[in-house]
């Protein structure tokens, strides 16, 4: 046993006050019986970075590891370790995460944060910490997904492919559970009335220029085989009772045969289910499988829809495979099966000028329209395009040209419009002008008023009934503007929008 600890840690973020923060189990599964570690879940914590500090003061640790996304969870990672770097300058500090892992930049030129894993970190987190322990043991660049810097220059090791999930170390739910009870990642939410979230695989295979995965995994894709997963719900629902799993996979659906021997294998259980997936990739499974899907407790499935515009789609990486007629299409198709589809659209791409960004994002709220009168069970989500610095790309390289650049300082993250940009409502990009945002904001607020997302499960009865007939004329006039009496009923009943959210109740 190699007697320096190590703090794995998982900043608190606005939807996962109840999801198992599989990030670090993983990481502490990789490093299980070399290294004695502490997870400290910012989620559950009153004050996570007291409990830090005191866990490095009582223990010999030299290593923190952070998980770091994008949005809510910056406020925690970024004062968390300027503190724990100034206090204790020994500790070495690694990030790992999309926002890591896609701004390793400014991370790493903070001072602060060592070194950034971008990808999979079961080989390259314990190699970093053998090396850290032992140089002589390993030569550091020869561990793979790795990012750090020599001088004023960035290292970036090659790429891993992704390892057999399979033979990963199962994931140390009893470690996990010596500090934090698993029956507090069990929770209400509009799936079950005990829910428990689980990651069955990593990356993706396809290449969407705005997508945060692309430029950690480059488009490679693996998934734990469905005996491995139903293994693992069975013992989560001996143990604790659950009826609901969200898998919150990038893609949970990219391989049919994976998919339907799963749905064969759980059904037993009574157990319903909500996972991601694109659309063109489940269009081609057959009728037979998504009844059994159905059979199985699949309840809804996210889709990355993001406009009815072919020529945008092709501009995203979409297009080819996914047609704004293949998306209204496969809405009506998920209605005879009773699955609820849960789109996602992504408005305000840029383009020449005002007013063709205005034309596109009109041609998106009308599809929008469209859509929930083919399937008005459809959940909508609407996000604002927020650039993805993807390498290479044709689309990054306009919206570089077009004058757009991300902070250079890492505490400039910590402003409410860097916030806001990661949560992709409201970017800071120079072709959006403020009335394109307020015109896609209130078409928000009314379509949520005549549509409320079923996940709220709060606003039933008479209160659902109430929204809807104030939003009645809006929708249908198409009347968006100033629509303060549908924000004063969704404040009073603090109405809840998954995208930022999640499922679950207070």
């Amino acid at each position: 046993m190699i007697h320096t600890s190590v703090v794995l840690f998982n900043p608190r973020s606005a939807d996962s006050k109840h999801r198992i923060p599989n990030s670090i189990l993983q990481v502490g599964g990789s490093i299980d019986g070399l290294y004695d570690y502490f997870f400290v879940d910012g989620n559950l914590e009153q004050n996570p970075l007291e409990r830090i500090i005191e866990l490095i003061e009582q223990h010999q640790v030299g290593y923190v590891g952070m998980t770091v996304m994008p949005g809510p969870q910056l406020r925690q990672a970024i004062p968390y370790v300027k503190i724990i770097k100034e206090r204790f300058p020994h500790i070495t500090m690694i990030w790992g995460g999309y926002f890591a892992a896609n701004q390793y930049q400014v991370a790493l030129n903070s001072g602060y944060v060592d070194y950034v894993i971008s990808g999979p970190g079961d080989e390259a987190f314990p190699s970093l910490l053998k090396h850290l322990e032992n140089p002589e043991s390993i030569a550091i660049d020869t561990i793979p997904n790795l990012i750090y810097k020599e001088g004023d220059a960035f290292v970036k090791t090659r790429k891993e492919a992704i390892p057999d999930m399979d033979n990963l170390p199962p994931f140390p739910y009893l470690k996990l559970n010596e500090f934090y009870p698993l029956k507090n990642y069990v929770a209400k939410t509009f799936m079950g009335n005990r829910t428990v979230a689980y990651h069955s695989s990593f990356g993706c295979p396809f290449t969407c220029s705005f997508c945060a995965v692309v430029p950690i995994y480059n488009a490679r894709w693996k998934g734990l085989k469905p005996t491995r997963i139903t293994h693992d719900l069975e013992w989560l629902k001996e143990q604790y009772n659950i009826d609901a799993v969200e898998f919150y996979d990038n893609n949970f659906f990219t391989s049919r045969t994976r998919v339907v021997e799963f749905a064969k294998s759980i059904q037993h259980l009574n157990l319903t289910w909500w996972g991601e997936g694109r659309i063109d990739t489940i269009n081609k499974y057959t009728d037979d499988d998504l009844r059994l899907m159905k059979q199985a407790g699949l309840k809804m499935i996210f889709l990355g829809a993001e406009t009815g515009n072919d020529e945008v789609l092709k501009q995203m990486d979409k297009g080819g495979t996914q047609t704004g007629q293949q998306i209204k299409e496969f809405a009506a198709r998920l209605r005879k099966f009773d699955i609820i589809p849960e789109y996602s659209f992504v408005l305000g791409m840029p383009g020449k000028d005002a007013k063709q960004v205005t034309k596109q994002i009109e041609e998106d709220l009308r599809f929008i329209q469209e859509i929930k009168r083919l399937n008005p069970d459809t959940e909508i989500i609407i996000y604002v395009y927020s650039p993805v610095p993807t390498e290479g790309s044709d689309l990054y390289a306009e919206i570089q040209a077009q004058g757009f650049q991300f902070p250079q300082v890492l505490e400039d993250w910590l402003s409410p419009a860097w916030e806001r940009f990661d949560q992709r409502k409201n970017p800071l990009t120079p072709w959006l002008t403020p009335k394109h945002i307020k015109r896609i904001k209130n078409f928000e607020t009314v379509l949520n008023g005549y549509f409320p997302t079923k996940s709220d499960f709060r606003i039933r009865g008479w209160k659902k009934a109430l929204l809807r007939a104030v939003s009645f004329w809006r929708y249908h006039l198409k009347v968006y503007a100033y629509p303060y009496e549908i924000k004063f009923l969704m404040k009073i009943w603090k109405y809840r929008q998954p995208e930022e959210q999640g499922f679950y109740s207070e």
